[in-house]
Parts: C-alpha cells; sequence; structure tokens
C-alpha cells in the first residue's frame, strides 16, 4: 500500500511535466528556426528594418503639420499609435508563414516527427512577437531622434514596449486562424488585411477619435486597437489611465484565449 501511494502521485504529477516540456522545447525549435530564416534571407531583415523607420518618419513629417492633435505634440501622439499600427501589420506574417508551410509540404513533414502539434503554432507565434519587439525597438530609436520620449520612465517605457508586443502576438493568433483556411501564402497575405484596415485606421493610432464622423466615434472607440493606443499613451507620458490599462489587457487576454484554440483545433484538421 506504501509503495502505491508513492508511485501513483510521482507518474500523475511528471506527466503533465514532461508533455509542458515537450510543447515548450518543440515550439522553441520552431520559432528559432522561424527566425533563421529572418536571419539568412538579408532582404527580410532589411525590410523589418527599413519599414518601421520609413512610417515613423513619413508619419511624422507628411501628416504632422495637418493633425490638430491635444497637447500639440503630433509626435508623442503618433509614436504609440504607429507601434500598434506596426506590430498589427507584423502580425500578418503568421497567416503568411503558415499558409506557405502548408502548401509547401512542410508541416506533413512536422506532423511526422515525434513533436508536439501545438508547437507548430506556439513557435510560429512566438517568434513573430519577437520580429515585432525588434521592429518596436527600432521605430524607438528612431523616435528618439525626432523628439520623442518616455515621460512615464523606465517602469512606463517598459510596460507599454510589452502592451505593445503582447497585443501584436494576440493578433498573430487571428492571423493564425486565417492563414490556416486559406489555399496559399497570396490568399492569406489578402485575406489578413480585410479586417486588419478597418481595426488599425478606424482607431485612434493617428487621429483623434473625436475628429470622425459621429457614426464611427462608438466604432473606433470599442475598437480594441483604439484601448490599446490609449493605454499605451497613457504609460509613455507618465499618466496611465487604470481603467484603461485593464481594458487592455483583457483585450489581449481575451483575444488569445478566444483565438489559439480555435487555431489550434483547425490546424489539427487542415493538417
Amino acid at each position: 500500500m506504501t509503495a502505491t501511494t508513492r508511485v501513483i502521485p510521482r507518474a500523475v504529477v511528471a506527466a503533465p511535466s514532461r508533455s509542458l516540456r515537450w510543447i515548450a522545447t518543440d515550439a522553441f525549435t520552431i520559432a528559432w528556426r522561424n527566425l533563421l530564416q529572418v536571419v539568412r534571407n538579408p532582404q527580410l531583415a532589411v525590410i523589418d528594418t527599413i519599414t518601421p523607420i520609413m512610417f515613423v518618419l513619413l508619419f511624422a513629417f507628411v501628416f504632422g503639420g495637418a493633425i490638430q492633435v491635444p497637447g500639440g505634440n503630433y509626435v508623442a501622439y503618433l509614436m504609440p499609435g504607429i507601434f500598434v499600427q506596426t506590430v498589427v501589420f507584423g502580425a500578418t506574417g503568421t497567416a503568411i508563414g503558415l499558409a506557405e508551410d502548408l502548401q509547401k509540404g512542410l508541416v506533413d513533414r512536422f506532423r511526422s516527427l515525434p513533436m508536439a502539434p501545438s508547437a507548430v503554432l506556439i513557435g510560429r507565434t512566438f517568434s513573430d512577437a519577437l520580429r515585432n519587439l525588434y521592429t518596436v525597438l527600432v521605430m524607438t530609436v528612431v523616435g528618439y531622434l525626432i523628439g520623442f520620449r518616455f515621460d512615464g520612465g523606465l517602469p512606463g517605457a517598459l510596460l507599454a514596449l510589452g502592451l505593445v508586443v503582447g497585443f501584436g502576438y494576440a493578433i498573430s493568433w487571428i492571423s493564425a486562424n486565417i492563414g490556416l483556411i486559406t489555399k496559399s501564402a497570396q490568399a492569406a497575405q489578402g485575406a489578413i488585411f480585410i479586417p486588419i484596415f478597418p481595426l488599425t485606421f478606424a482607431s485612434s493610432a493617428f487621429v483623434p477619435v473625436a475628429s470622425m464622423p459621429g457614426w464611427l466615434r462608438p466604432i473606433a472607440e470599442a475598437n480594441p486597437v483604439t484601448v490599446v493606443v490609449n493605454a499605451t499613451r497613457g504609460l509613455v507620458s507618465g499618466a496611465p489611465d487604470t481603467a484603461t490599462l485593464v481594458a487592455a489587457l483583457a483585450w489581449i487576454a481575451g483575444l488569445v484565449v478566444i483565438f489559439a484554440p480555435i487555431a489550434l483545433v483547425s490546424y489539427r484538421r487542415r493538417a
């Protein structure tokens, strides 16, 4: 009886632990493979570097003089919005990458290996989150060169960047679902921008919601992009609004909780 009571708890505890380590190890391997693709393809690395610089400079100097914002400093207003816009656009790479791997039959090869099925999606979304982090850091450097500052100090800056990258990660799971249901990388690229463009531009990312038509304002205010942008602005300015920050975190958690399981089920069915 004593031997039995000692052995059973060990088996019960060890199995989930081995399973989690298995998933984490395989997901890290897939993420590393995806990041190596960027390193070995200089064109992707250049695009990840040049694109955010172009966005910051174009919006700051082309539109900055024409758009009136609270406080009058458009660069300070712009940077949180362009952070969020860039990670949302960066998350579209999840759909394109998954669709491309499916089209080439690479996912079938993964399925033939003794690896965790969920690792393909977890690794893909994690690697895309790291790419988004790199992009945001590049934009931060460029923003500092044109006058942007984190007035909330280092803690506020870290929390703001974490919030932005976390939102990009949540959007990656939506993107993953689109990549799994499309027939090719080209179709995935077209399909993902259908929801992304309204989300990004019908928000407070670039202009105040108050400047929009009356019928559009409630939609823009409820837009998760607006919520995350406003929360980020509060952290950047050093005057965070707790309710807005909680709402932004709730959006991030909710999107992952809803779309990650759907993507995992779709992956098993598609692959």
